[in-house]
């Protein structure tokens, strides 16, 4: 009897080791990140950007400016199609995000609306800008001589008005004949926008300044 007992117990260890391993995972398997012509099946991507006429020569001269981000620090190949008059812009297979396809577009979109590449520059390293794009008609209906006194109202003297909304705002203002473009976050868009608007339906710069000045101290106590 004695001598059965050990065989027993030997018998329950190798049963519980058996049932220990049994219930241990396999080791999880480790995957290398895609990259980015991997997320699309390989396929590489295209986005093409029109060029207006009159933006030919300033392309053509701060060329070297936009190719060397676009191509080195984003990986994205760019060229100028000539005979389509675009700006054709593809994904390689070392780019490391698709993303960064389109934040290419946007900065060479906005240096076409009239933004300076230092200023448009910015679309490839923040996130949170936009592009936001108006009419003064779509504001108000004016004509002939109102609707060149609105302009003249919203540069101001040698352009002090629009630089002063651009300063407080944090946003950057293209005033294009009668088009406007604005580049900045969505918040800083709204007040300069809001100021633009006053601006276009007639009222004075020194109403606007300080309207701006309770806006901007509003937002600074905010932050």
């Amino acid at each position: 009897m004695s001598a059965e007992a050990p065989t027993s117990m030997e018998t329950e260890t190798v049963a519980s080791e058996t049932k220990l391993e049994s219930n241990t995972l396999p080791p999880k398997p480790k995957f290398e990140p895609l990259k980015a012509h991997e997320m699309s099946d390989g396929r590489i991507q295209f986005r093409k950007v029109s060029v207006p006429p009159h933006r030919y020569s300033p392309l053509k001269k701060y060329w070297m400016d936009i190719y060397t981000p676009i191509y080195e620090q984003m990986n994205i190949d760019i060229r100028m199609n000539l005979k389509a008059r675009k700006v054709e812009l593809k994904t390689r297979s070392d780019t490391p995000d698709v993303s960064n396809l389109q934040k290419c577009a946007d900065f060479v979109q906005a240096f076409m609306l009239g933004f300076d590449v230092p200023d448009a520059i910015a679309l490839l390293r923040l996130d949170e800008l936009y592009v936001e794009s108006f009419e003064i008609k779509d504001v108000k209906t004016l004509r002939g001589e109102h609707l060149s006194r609105a302009i003249g109202r919203l540069s101001g003297k040698g352009g002090k008005t629009k630089f002063a909304i651009e300063n407080t705002t944090k946003t950057r203002i293209v005033i294009a004949d009668t088009k406007i473009h604005i580049l900045g976050s969505f918040a800083n868009i709204k007040i300069a926008r809001d100021s633009l608007c006053s601006l276009i339906l007639g009222s004075p710069a020194g109403k606007v300044y300080s309207k701006l000045r309770q806006v901007t101290a509003r937002l600074a106590e905010r932050f």
